[in-house]
């Protein structure tokens, strides 16, 4: 449904852009170019033969782009979890630490985005000192490490530039040449509050010296003027603050779904807030809970949308449901076609911005880094000295590759014959042209090949496939709470 929703309404939403006199960035039109070709073989694919049985299936070439595309988003999902798990946090108890900003700060930091790594620093140093302290040594005794996810997303499909950190439950030293860990407990909630003063005050100090906001009589900051640069202001604006960014309804907040406001839960000790920061740390996993902690890094590291709570209405409009309902009672959101891709492109992140960061004992170039990790890498590393000593065994840092990605994903393994189930498979030909593709597919369509017959081309948006799709989704007017 996403790709049809894109594919049928965004040359109109381009073209009611230049109406107005605006245009996306190149980048994000890239984005949206890219994921129409996400998986449809009409632009490339891998001819994949078994040496066996003589086999053979075509695989669709994948966008890999980072701002909305769900099936790319869940196969860097696996993949970063797999890292982290398996390389990175294996055998450390770790604890999440969830960062959240006041909205015009979110608009900021997205108008800005090279200040987040400034950011970043405060709130590491804060909660790492915090950490080492709880701990009984001096800075510069014992140091800890932390993975940090920027997620520019939030549940209603908004722009909320929010930090996911996972730390380690303890410090690492050094002593007589060896590294040890040491564990401390949990933050209790006098931490939580000291610790969400010190940040806020640090990053609202560090943006004022910057020129990004200013103080007033009353030593209150406000915002100054955003830059608008790439012509992406009204559409991020419209995003954070959960307005309507195009159409008749343009600054009116979004339609929303409410149900009974669910009961307050006791977070005393796991969340504290001041200003508007919002800082939680409620979530634990022990170092002999290995699936619940992958489970934690695939959560911070999902992918922006979610298919299964996206629905059409019987008017034609989206809606999308939240994860977890709101304190005041939201369940679902919903958008009109054309509003719907501009918080799409709202979410698109900026080019070279790693969303991804490593901090301390775990940073790039960390001394200790090669010691505290299971894979062993950085600097004096043992296997990078097996390197030096001998130049034709090569050290590389390894990735996932693509084809495992899938089969940890979607459990599609490529590499496996569907048909004699060997492991035989080889990759013959990477079919690139659209003369040799267009004349290859013409040709397995009219032999009536099973290769095609189940192909990840998406189906045309016809008449009669929209009626079915509103015909399925149907807003619910009369709720009954007392069941």
């Amino acid at each position: 449904m996403l790709y049809q929703l894109v594919e049928r309404h965004y040359p109109e939403f381009l073209e009611q852009l230049s109406h107005q006199g605006k245009s996306l960035p190149k980048h994000v039109e890239k984005e949206f170019e890219e994921f129409l070709k996400c998986g449809r073989l009409e632009h490339g694919f891998l001819r994949v033969v078994c040496d066996d049985c003589k086999h053979e299936k075509l695989v669709a070439f994948s966008c890999k782009k980072r701002g909305f595309c769900p099936s790319c988003g869940a196969r860097r999902m696996a993949e970063s979890a797999k890292l982290l798990v398996d390389d990175v946090l294996s055998g450390y108890p770790v604890r999440q630490w969830v960062l959240s900003l006041p909205i015009p700060l979110r608009l900021l930091l997205a108008r800005y985005p090279k200040e987040l790594s400034k950011v970043m620093q405060i709130i590491h140093r804060a909660i790492a000192t915090d950490v080492i302290q709880r701990a009984g040594y001096l800075k510069k005794q014992a140091n800890t490490g932390a993975v940090t996810y920027i997620q520019r997303f939030g549940s209603a499909l908004n722009l909320n530039i929010h930090f996911h950190m996972l730390f380690l439950e303890g410090v690492i030293t050094q002593e007589d040449a060896k590294v040890k860990f040491s564990r401390v407990k949990a933050p209790s909630h006098a931490d939580m509050e000291h610790l969400v003063h010190v940040i806020s005050h640090r990053i609202a100090a560090y943006l004022e010296r910057a020129g990004l906001i200013e103080r007033d009589a009353n030593s209150a900051f406000l915002d100054l003027p955003l830059e608008d640069e790439d012509g992406m202001l009204h559409l991020q604006a419209a995003s954070v603050n959960y307005r309507i960014a195009v159409g008749k309804d343009i600054g009116k907040k979004v339609f929303t779904l409410q149900t009974l406001p669910a009961q307050d839960e006791d977070t005393y000790g796991q969340l504290a807030q001041i200003d508007g920061v919002s800082l939680h740390a409620g979530v634990f996993a022990d170092t002999h809970q290995a699936q619940k902690l992958e489970r934690l890094c695939r959560y911070i590291a999902r992918p922006a949308v979610s298919e299964k709570r996206l629905s059409l209405t019987a008017t034609g409009n989206i809606r999308y449901e939240l994860k977890t309902p709101y304190k005041d009672g939201t369940t679902h959101v919903f958008f009109s076609p054309f509003d719907f891709i501009s918080k799409l492109a709202a979410l698109v992140p900026p080019p070279r911005l790693n969303l991804t960061r490593f901090y301390g004992v775990f940073a790039p170039n960390s001394n200790v880094r090669a010691r505290v990790t299971a894979s062993q890498r950085g600097k004096k590393s043992p296997r990078l000295a097996e390197q030096l000593k001998d130049p034709e065994q090569p050290y590389h840092a390894r990735s996932m590759p693509w084809a495992q990605r899938l089969k940890r994903v979607f459990n599609i393994d490529i590499t496996v014959c569907e048909a004699c189930k060997k492991t035989n498979v080889k990759i013959i030909a990477c079919i690139t042209e659209a003369a040799i593709i267009q004349k290859i597919l013409t040709h397995l369509d009219k032999q009536d090949s099973p290769i095609t017959a189940n192909s990840c081309r998406a189906p045309p948006l016809n008449e009669s496939m929209q009626l079915t799709r509103l015909d399925d989704f149907v807003i619910q007017r009369d709720f009954d709470f007392g069941a």
